[in-house]
């Protein structure tokens, strides 16, 4: 019974964990509005963060999927997705980023969908450091939507005006 009686007087000593991952201190100053709107997310800062960082990344429960079809006229939709170091190494593929951590595709002119296609692919089998986890994730789900629509014959292209500045 003492050893019990140790054992919790041990665990309840200091503060609770907030968090099951490792953590640590970290200090950092951040404009007003930004601790606003931190504070309407949640009343403990260091968990407002999480959340937030969570759902930009997509690595929260609530989190946007990494693939996403957003209906833009009547029966069309853009590819949309999250971010990703493997599609920022495909040379002339333009990923624009919309929102914070989500993003348009764009092809250059007479550049085929199999092209990006065969190139996710090649990226998620034939790299000595292939993606894991959410990076290899979204790769398969993007792969897997560009076959499927292109076997149905139901992608078109279309344009983006680009202005350089």
């Amino acid at each position: 019974m003492q050893t019990r009686q140790k054992n919790n007087r041990k665990q309840s000593r200091g503060r609770p964990r907030k968090f099951t991952d490792s953590s640590r201190p970290v200090t950092v100053t951040l404009p007003e509005h930004t601790l606003q709107q931190l504070a309407a997310i949640d009343k403990d800062r260091a968990r407002a963060i999480v959340k937030s960082v969570d759902f930009a990344t997509g690595s929260g429960t609530d989190a946007p999927n990494p693939v996403e079809l957003i209906e833009v006229a009547s029966g069309k939709a853009i590819i949309v997705v999250g971010p990703s170091k493997a599609l920022r190494t495909i040379p002339w593929l333009k990923m624009i980023e919309i929102t914070p951590t989500r993003y348009l595709l764009a092809l250059p002119s007479g550049k085929a969908i199999e092209s990006l296609e065969v190139t996710i692919r090649d990226l998620i089998e034939n790299r000595k450091d292939a993606p894991e986890g959410p990076e290899k994730a979204l790769l398969e789900e993007l792969c897997k939507d560009l076959g499927k629509h292109r076997r149905s014959e139901k992608v078109t292209r279309g344009e983006l005006l680009f202005v350089e500045i």
